[in-house]
């Protein structure tokens, strides 16, 4: 015993870990590469606390292995986690590092294009983009040089004057990157310039096209030359493009002007209100104990299928929309049911799984020959046990996420009894971080949300590249800079989550929704639902190699989760802000919150469901105009918008 005591007075008590220091302090790693890490236990003394054990945890953008090696995966930043303990501690000490990931080097610039040649005395200023091989945008000043400034001289920032006739090429350099401009000055055989229509009339959102024509002495029209276009005066924003597109965010009287060369014309707009706004009926309500998921209708319109944040797909009748009611379910063994779907025909139908069990997930195939009844006929799991996110039936094959890979999986199910697959796709950069969280199929092209890759676009029978369901072409990509745009969520709340979700194409338009949540120190509402946020980008796919975003919309609460397009309507789910509809009437460009376009919107709560009183809508889907709107603490809600009135002309 006297041993014994001696020695434990001998041997100091182990100390406590007070803190853990993550270096560097502020790391940076470029996409693909990596950089290790270091982390330290520390007593409240400052010093090194011996024997301690560090474990490493990451997520975001990237990854950390067992050593504290951190590899980038997309542009954007990684949080990273550093746990130290010794023996006997009830529990860790915890530090933190959150790593940005640098986008590579310039591998291509982006230049503007003239409208045509410039006229002599004609002033731009030109700008121009560069990007790194994996098609990130990034900040790099690009520096411009003329081949003869004696026909058009140009600054090293981009601004341009038109000297004398002749021919120059521009070439615009950031780093190793560069691209040429080839450009030509005629003569200002002009004796003045106009701009049609000299007047014009319109409501705020209204797109009109201006036109500028020179004339001779003789009163000739001369044409076939670049115009620079600006808009000034009214009583809010208004904007026109290199085109002389014109759109304005608030009434008001606007002055276009044009300027070529010398010389100047303008006209005048006359912007009034936008007035779209409409009432919303609720005509039906579904309560669920369980949180609920998506929705879906099935042809005939007398059944719905609304999926859970749980084990089970309710079957709810609704052919009589005031009157739904829960008459069957599906039970499988999952966590998460998410998207459902039906054959063009109802005869069969799938839905995706995740958090099962025995980790087996995958899809379902089920057999809806009597819509309120159906029945799980098959079950497919073999490449894709890491669970199935979302996917999307069209024309006898489902298309389906494949969470474990980031893939999308084309899944023949012409025989429904025997699926199989046939195709994988997947974007080439790193597996790190590669996700692909959406997918519709439309006219043979698959559009793909596809987080931190944007949206892509596939030919999978279209033609367009030779595509089919079983070998799938890349068409083109959109990709924006997701940081950039929450930049300002970033620095209120913490930027967690955030990623291309979900994609609807409607003429010629691709809308393009964001998922954005609060980083999860501070994800919380005081109802229990998650900070969101999440524009909705307007990509113009007129041009489908080339996609470019005209429009956007950022609700002032919630953010854009799944949508659904009916004519010139759109409908979204809009979390804890409810149900939303939107006028997406004639050419869009701009904001279009802020032109008026909201037609209305419901706050889906009430004192029944999971979680009364706590609106979390996850999207609409629209049937003979009647809206299903499931939300995911509520339940289900069958609405309608009132019908558009005549306008009164006096």
């Amino acid at each position: 015993m006297i041993t014994l005591l001696l020695a434990l007075m001998q041997t100091p008590a182990q100390a406590p870990i007070a803190r853990v220091e993550v270096t560097p302090a502020t790391p940076e790693v470029t996409v693909g590469q990596t950089l290790q890490l270091s982390a330290r236990a520390l007593d409240a003394n400052g010093q090194a606390v011996p024997g301690a054990r560090i474990q490493w945890y990451g997520g975001g953008e990237g990854d950390v292995d067992s050593t504290g090696v951190v590899t980038g995966g997309y542009q954007g930043y990684i949080q990273v986690t550093a746990a130290a303990s010794v023996a006997g501690m009830p529990r860790p000490a915890f530090g933190f590092a959150r790593v940005r990931v640098l986008p590579g080097g310039p591998a291509r610039v982006a230049l503007p294009a003239l409208a045509g040649p410039l006229l002599v005395g004609s002033r731009l200023t030109l700008s121009a983009t560069a990007y790194s091989a994996e098609n990130d945008r990034r900040d790099d000043p690009v520096a411009w040089t003329s081949s003869n400034s004696r026909v058009a001289q140009v600054t090293s920032d981009g601004r341009l004057r038109a000297v004398a006739p002749g021919r120059a090429t521009l070439t615009g350099r950031a780093g190793a990157a560069s691209a040429t401009l080839a450009v030509q000055v005629i003569p200002a055989a002009l004796s003045r310039l106009e701009v049609e229509p000299g007047s014009s009339e319109a409501r705020t959102g209204d797109v009109l096209r201006f036109r500028a024509a020179g004339r001779s002495a003789t009163g000739r029209e001369v044409g076939g030359f670049a115009v620079r276009w600006s808009v000034a005066g009214g009583e809010g924003v208004a904007t026109i493009d290199d085109a002389g597109a014109f759109v304005a965010e608030r009434p008001g009287r606007y002055t276009v002007t044009a300027t070529a060369g010398n010389f100047t014309a303008d006209a005048v707009v006359t912007v009034s209100l936008r007035r779209v706004t409409r009432g919303m009926e609720v005509l039906g309500r579904v309560p669920l104990k369980f949180r609920g998921a998506e929705i879906w209708v099935h042809p005939s319109g007398t059944c719905a299928y609304m999926s859970t944040i749980a084990d089970r797909v309710y079957v709810i009748d609704v052919a009589d929309p005031r009157a739904p009611k829960i008459v069957d379910s599906m039970m499988v063994d999952a966590q998460i049911v998410n998207d459902i779907m039906t054959t063009e025909d109802g005869k069969y139908g799938v839905f995706s799984r995740e958090g099962a069990s025995n980790r087996k997930n995958g899809l379902k195939v089920f057999e809806a020959s009597d819509p309120c009844h159906p029945k799980v006929i098959a079950d497919y799991t073999e490449t894709v046990t890491g669970g199935v996110h979302s996917s999307y039936v069209y024309q006898g094959h489902a298309y389906i996420t494949d969470d474990a890979t980031g893939s999308m999986r084309v899944i023949d199910i012409r025989d429904p009894y025997h699926p199989k697959e046939v195709a994988r796709w997947q974007t080439e950069q790193t597996e790190v971080g590669r996700y692909v969280h959406d997918i519709a199929v439309q006219d043979g092209l698959a559009y793909l949300s596809y987080w931190n890759d944007g949206l892509i676009i596939l030919d999978v029978g279209n033609g367009i590249k030779g595509g089919s369901p079983a070998k799938p072409v890349l068409v083109s990509q959109f990709k924006y800079d997701l940081n950039e745009e929450y930049a300002r969520i970033d620095q209120l709340y913490g930027l967690g989550a955030r990623g291309t979700h979900t994609a609807w194409r409607a003429g010629k338009y691709v809308f393009v929704g964001d998922e954005v949540y609060a980083s999860r120190a501070s994800r919380g509402l005081e109802d229990g639902n998650d900070l969101t946020w999440g524009k909705l980008h307007v990509i113009d796919v007129s041009d489908i190699a080339h996609p470019k975003k005209v429009a956007w919309y950022e609700p002032t609460d919630g953010g854009v989760h799944n949508v659904w397009v009916e004519g010139d309507t759109l409908y979204l789910g809009n979390y804890h802000g409810g149900a939303r509809v939107l006028d997406i009437s004639g050419e869009l460009k701009g904001d279009l919150l802020r032109q008026g376009r909201e037609i209305s919107w419901l706050w889906t709560a009430d004192s029944m469901g999971a979680r009364a009183r706590s609106p979390f809508a996850w999207g609409v889907v629209v049937k003979n105009g009647i809206m299903y709107v499931p939300d995911i603490n509520t339940g289900l809600w069958i609405m309608r918008v009132e019908p558009k009135q005549e306008q009164f002309t006096p």
